[in-house]
């Protein structure tokens, strides 16, 4: 099967959140699909291969999303661009996860209370809070978002909280960033 956008991520959990996200923001004429990997070096062993394999379509778009962790964003968008262009595929989306995957979670505290069923106002009055502002410059973004919620594991409790993150209220820049990302690339 042909597709218009190839969304390759690095780990699982992401795909959970996406999958509740791209409804929301890719029209229902376009066709994705999401490939997970085991982590940063088998994704950057993979890009080679997965475009290779569907270069039989020209119109097929690719995306990588990459969490930064401690990488500098801009020469880690250089590596992965130089990979998909040795490939043979320049005209790709590099979106990188500022830090880490919770930093979009604790950019929308609104979201986290409502898949815990916690009391309203409970977790989203700290919004406000110096770190809970630019959540995206937080080292620790998962050590947080346990703080906030002791339960949280990122392989189920993604999805428990994808569905409830706002598009436009989330306080995470790079999430801001990915989501107008795939506006203006669609």
């Amino acid at each position: 099967m042909s597709y218009d956008l190839i969304f390759l991520l690095e780990e699982p959990s992401l795909k959970n959140v996406l999958e509740m996200l791209l409804p929301k923001i890719i029209p229902n004429s376009l066709t994705y699909q999401l490939i997970t990997h085991q982590g940063k070096q088998d994704l950057a062993k993979s890009i080679p291969r997965k475009i290779k394999a569907f270069q039989f379509s020209r119109t097929t778009k690719f995306i990588i999303v990459h969490d930064q962790d401690s990488h500098d964003c801009i020469q880690l968008k250089t590596e992965l661009l130089t990979i998909c262009q040795n490939a043979g595929q320049s005209d790709i989306l590099i979106r990188i996860v500022c830090r880490e995957l919770e930093s979009w979670f604790l950019g929308d505290l609104a979201a986290v209370e409502k898949a815990y069923g916690l009391k309203p106002q409970s977790l989203s009055r700290k919004q406000t809070q110096q770190k809970f502002r630019n959540p995206d410059q937080l080292n620790n973004a998962k050590q947080e978002l346990i703080k906030l919620v002791k339960e949280y594991y990122e392989a189920t409790h993604s999805k428990a909280i994808a569905p409830h993150l706002s598009l436009t209220d989330n306080k995470s820049h790079s999430f801001q960033v990915f989501i107008e990302g795939i506006q203006n690339f669609i």
